[in-house]
């Protein structure tokens, strides 16, 4: 398939919670196409993550530009976070051109399988942190715009 179309907001898919995938299924060809095309795809809008949902997708995959490549999170939990947040500014390939500052955790622990179905824990500060909360977002229908403070757009630079 390669380069994915990214649903924009209106969308019923977008608001929709995505569905759990099952273990068996994450090995399959269709799924590794579906996370290989959506690095792809994350990679060639200039995202640093994208959410299964974002690609038409009800299941729940998530690719997170983690500092050490882009990484494929099936099933993702934030199993904790800190009592402490951040002020985030930001966008999103589903909601072109609409920046907006939301307040995030500044660390989360997120439990996950990989692309091989093995089960990972990642402990996340600083961006990647707010890249697993807003990916994971997604996952439940939720956008940046439903829990943004402050809108910010265009861009501050």
């Amino acid at each position: 398939m390669g380069i994915m179309n990214v649903l924009k907001e209106p969308n019923d898919t977008l608001r929709s919670p995505a569905k759990e995938m099952a273990v068996d299924d994450i090995t399959s060809e269709r799924v590794q196409t579906l996370i290989t095309d959506m690095i792809a795809t994350m990679y060639a809008s200039n995202g640093v993550g994208i959410a299964g949902p974002q690609v038409g997708s009800n299941e729940r995959v998530i690719i997170v530009e983690t500092g050490e490549g882009a990484k494929a999170f099936i099933n993702p939990k934030i199993v904790s976070r800190s009592l402490s947040k951040t002020d985030s500014e930001e966008g999103c390939l589903s909601v072109p051109g609409v920046f907006g500052i939301v307040k995030r955790h500044k660390r989360v622990t997120v439990e996950a399988l990989d692309r091989n179905a093995r089960k990972v824990k990642i402990k996340a500060q600083g961006l990647p942190a707010i890249i697993f909360q807003h990916e994971i977002d997604h996952l439940d229908g939720v956008l940046f715009i439903d829990k943004v403070e402050k809108m910010t757009s265009p861009p501050r630079l």
